[in-house]
């Protein structure tokens, strides 16, 4: 998706969802997040329902919730999949994943480093020449994937200002040279490794990467290495097709005169192995659980997907780094959680668990309003169910206060 006004990228803040979603969310350093102490509370099928139900906040025309792990499961759905037929979404229902394709992406470089075919210290550079400014030398395999490469800003694309203009631009088409190109220009932010600023070129080049590996289109590579062995069917990496094939949820926008556009059909090139992938919520929480489970990768490569870098290297904004190699961490209610959000428009979805597995879900819904924020209220309210004990209140009451 085009990194713009509206886009989320233009996300900035907190820890679960990239911004103001869970503003009483903590993050630990590495070596105290591996488990979490903070005791795993019961479902409560009645409030999920709820949460999910009010399309409200934020104005949203669907959404999915898969839960999973050792401490139990729930699956519920709300709104329509489609305005204009009023069908109901399913649980097999496809949708956009947005950056939850990263999670994909980094467990191919992982498995690639596994087999030795690719060297976390290389410098990017070597592995894709030309491709990259020779001032630009220090930037490592390890510093794409843990979001600490320093590359410079997007200069030269769209940057739509309305839900028209965004409409105007959803089919522009770049080659993955093309976007790298636009993030080239001037020096490094940052020394590579020192700080941590989330960005989506980061793993434009890690596709990349795994394309000058394996002599093959990246999609072709998640395809071989995870969808098929972990029977992923309804998960499809779509190259240049902007469409969703088979039963799908629509995306939405709402217009400046409150009409919704169907913006579904939407050309993803510039997500190119940062956020293109379309998924189901079973899916991603067979991904997650697969793993998590070390099926996907041997321990001391997984290791590091649960590894912040050093307490030293700060976001930014002066904020503890939250960003592993491929995941990102947040800590709600004292519970440690794992994942990665991702959106596009008319999309937005979640996919977190326990590094134990006692508790995993993933969430899909569809809001239709631009990027304010308030968007993540929809995540903030499930992440807060799932993690908080409510032995001793009264349900219906507490549903009343997480979604008033």
């Amino acid at each position: 998706m085009t990194s713009t006004r509206l886009s989320r990228r233009s996300f900035v803040g907190l820890t679960l969802s990239g911004t103001a979603a869970l503003a009483a969310t903590t993050v630990l350093p590495a070596h105290r997040a591996l488990a979490s102490t903070t005791p795993i509370p019961p479902l409560d099928p009645t409030a999920l329902q709820a949460a999910i139900d009010d399309l409200e906040h934020p104005p949203s025309t669907a959404a999915q919730l898969c839960v999973g792990g050792t401490a139990g499961h729930w699956r519920g759905t709300s709104g329509v999949a489609d305005i204009r037929t009023h069908r109901p979404p399913t649980a097999h229902d496809k949708v956009r994943i947005g950056s939850i394709t990263k999670v994909f992406v980094a467990t191919v470089v992982l498995q690639l480093v596994a087999e030795g075919r690719v060297d976390l210290d290389a410098p990017v550079r070597r592995v894709l020449p030309r491709l990259l400014p020779a001032r630009f030398a220090a930037v490592t395999v390890a510093n794409l994937l843990n979001h600490t490469s320093g590359l410079p800003d997007h200069v030269g694309i769209p940057d739509p200002r309305t839900p028209e203009e965004v409409v105007r631009h959803r089919f522009d088409h770049w080659t993955p040279q093309q976007w790298v190109a636009t993030a080239t220009h001037g020096p490094l932010k940052f020394t590579p490794g020192t700080r941590q600023e989330y960005r989506g070129i980061n793993y434009v080049l890690a596709a990349l990467i795994i394309e000058e590996v394996t002599s093959r289109p990246y999609g072709e590579a998640v395809t071989g290495r995870v969808l098929r062995p972990l029977n992923l069917a309804r998960t499809v990496v779509p190259g240049d097709d902007p469409r969703i094939h088979g039963r799908h949820v629509h995306g939405y926008l709402a217009m400046s005169d409150g009409s919704l556009r169907d913006i579904t059909v939407h050309d993803q090139s510039s997500s190119r192995g940062e956020g293109d992938m379309i998924s189901t919520t079973g899916d991603l929480d067979r991904m997650l659980a697969a793993l998590f489970s070390g099926e996907l990768l041997p321990p001391e490569l997984l290791q590091l997907m649960f590894t912040l870098p050093p307490s030293n290297v700060r976001m930014l904004d002066g904020s503890p780094a939250r960003y592993s190699t491929g995941l990102q961490q947040a800590t709600v209610n004292g519970i440690t959680l794992w994942g990665k959000t991702g959106e596009t428009y008319g999309y937005k979805n979640a996919a977190f668990s326990t590094r134990d597995q006692q508790r995993r879900f993933v969430l899909a819904y569809h809001p239709t309003t631009t990027r304010d924020g308030a968007e993540s209220q929809m995540i903030a309210r499930v992440a807060d169910l799932l993690t908080r004990n409510r032995s001793a209140e009264d349900p219906a009451a507490w549903v009343r206060h997480v979604l008033r």
